[in-house]
């Protein structure tokens, strides 16, 4: 059984009188343990199967199974339980709730799950100590830099132990050391045996992964070695420019 797979998969959206494939017909499997991204321009389709992989979306044909469950045939209560307990999130914009410490922050998840709170203060210690962040367990967001909230929100994402860990852009507000920092810290979970799929047009980010599908025009062209990987997004201005992260070694 395959961790995820993605059986000619249509999205389509209706504008005005016209109807319009975000995706158009994508199969793709997924297994546990992978380490991959998922690279294209913007309007390529890649957000909307993002969605779609993480249960904030399903398709308009087509079968979308996640550990051998068909997701069109679940509820949204359903959907909601899927995603807290095997689905860890991580943002470009790091979605932290601004006025809670970023022990709270990590902790949420957990009390959508209704752990008790001895069980909560535990692994909360130990996420926050998992991506270096012991000494900041009580600092808000806006007490916190660009790449300690991406931490705080890699640590939230980790807290259920998820099948899957799905990060969007996860260096894009990030200068190019701490997206070094951000990226190493994926390897290391990748090593770990963790599920990682990133999201992301940056070539220097999508090197990292393992295997890397690209996807243009709501159709998945190819799956690349990481060292054939090359930018999509065409020329960009320096004010442009995404960050491009280097493989480590």
């Amino acid at each position: 059984m395959s961790l995820i797979e993605a059986r000619d998969v249509y999205k389509t959206y209706t504008l005005g009188s016209q109807k319009f494939n975000a995706l158009d017909g994508v199969s793709l499997v997924i297994e546990k343990g992978e380490y991959i991204a998922i690279m294209g321009p913007s309007g390529s389709g890649k957000s909307t199967l993002m969605h779609i992989i993480g249960c904030l979306d399903t398709p308009t044909a087509g079968q979308y199974l996640f550990k051998d469950r068909d997701i069109t045939s679940l509820s949204d209560h359903e959907l909601a339980q899927l995603r807290n307990s095997e689905i860890g999130f991580v943002f470009q914009s790091f979605n932290l709730l601004a006025r809670i410490s970023a022990f709270k922050n990590v902790e949420m998840p957990m009390m959508y799950a209704r752990r008790s709170a001895a069980e909560r203060g535990r692994k909360v210690d130990a996420a926050l100590e998992r991506v270096g962040l012991t000494g900041r367990r009580n600092n808000k967001p806006n007490e916190l830099s660009g790449g300690e909230m991406q931490r705080v929100a890699i640590a939230r994402a980790l807290i259920n132990d998820p099948a899957i860990i799905l990060a969007d852009e996860p260096t894009g507000n990030l200068d190019s050391r701490t997206g070094v920092e951000i990226m190493k810290l994926f390897d290391d979970l990748a090593r770990q045996g963790n599920t990682l799929i990133l999201v992301t047009h940056d070539a220097g980010v999508a090197r990292h992964a393992r295997r890397v599908v690209r996807i243009v025009d709501g159709r998945i062209e190819t799956g690349d070695r990481p060292a054939q990987v090359e930018s999509l997004e065409g020329p960009l201005g320096d004010a442009e420019r995404p960050v491009s992260v280097p493989r480590n070694p």
